[in-house]
């Protein structure tokens, strides 16, 4: 008994020196991970956002260490930073995803993310870079994006569109019935045309929309 126990303190001693090498790992990652990914934050339309991860021992070893770890976000100067799942909206919780994983993309194992209008609430020039953003991602994984901004949809590789029809009965039922259609260049043209001026046919519209795939096509630009 009395060498189990010694062998016991012994072990516990090592995991103890293991887990304080984790927290110390853990700390300075936390560190890195916030300030990068505060710095694309200003480039999604929340400049003043801070992510904030915090690293507290909790005093109990487990088999990922003795840590708890939080990801908290102050949105803007004076602002406490909060839980994300309880100071954030729809929309900044979307773009903090991908922020964080514009940071991580080249050793994040996940293949396929989808974002559901990650570019809500925005415009602009933030809506530009919320999609050259996007493209950064799809370098490394597959992206699926949902969104009404052409804008964001120039940058796509692949431009589809969802179509809803609805036929109605006689006896006042009816179906209704989505369909996806993948663009070729110029029903691209026409497509963002009509999101941006709502009227696919309009001159101006389209050399906008031209101007925009453009812009896409060019990186860092």
């Amino acid at each position: 008994i009395e060498s189990l126990e010694a062998e016991l303190t012994e072990l516990e001693a090592r995991l103890r020196d293991e887990a304080a090498g984790l927290t110390k790992l853990r700390t300075e990652a936390a560190a890195e991970l916030g300030e990068r990914v505060s710095a694309e934050l200003t480039a999604l339309a929340m400049p003043d956002a801070r992510l904030v991860i915090n690293v507290e021992a909790t005093g109990e070893l487990g088999p990922h260490g003795a840590d708890a770890v939080e990801f908290l976000l102050a949105p803007h100067p004076g602002a406490p930073p909060r839980p994300l799942g309880k100071g954030a909206s729809g929309g900044e919780l979307s773009r903090v995803m991908l922020a964080i994983e514009v940071v991580l993309a080249e050793v994040d194992p996940v293949p396929t993310f989808v974002f559901d209008e990650v570019d809500a609430g925005v415009g602009g020039k933030a809506a530009i870079e919320i999609g050259r953003r996007l493209a950064m991602l799809a370098r490394h994984v597959q992206v699926i994006v949902v969104t009404h901004l052409p804008q964001v949809a120039a940058f796509a590789g692949h431009h589809i569109r969802v179509i809803k029809t609805s036929s109605s009965a006689g006896d006042g039922t009816g179906v209704t019935a989505s369909d996806v259609v993948v663009l070729d260049r110029e029903a691209r043209i026409r497509e963002l045309a009509r999101m941006l001026a709502g009227h696919e046919d309009s001159e101006s519209a389209r050399a906008h929309a031209e101007e925009l795939l453009a812009t896409a096509a060019v990186p860092g630009e």
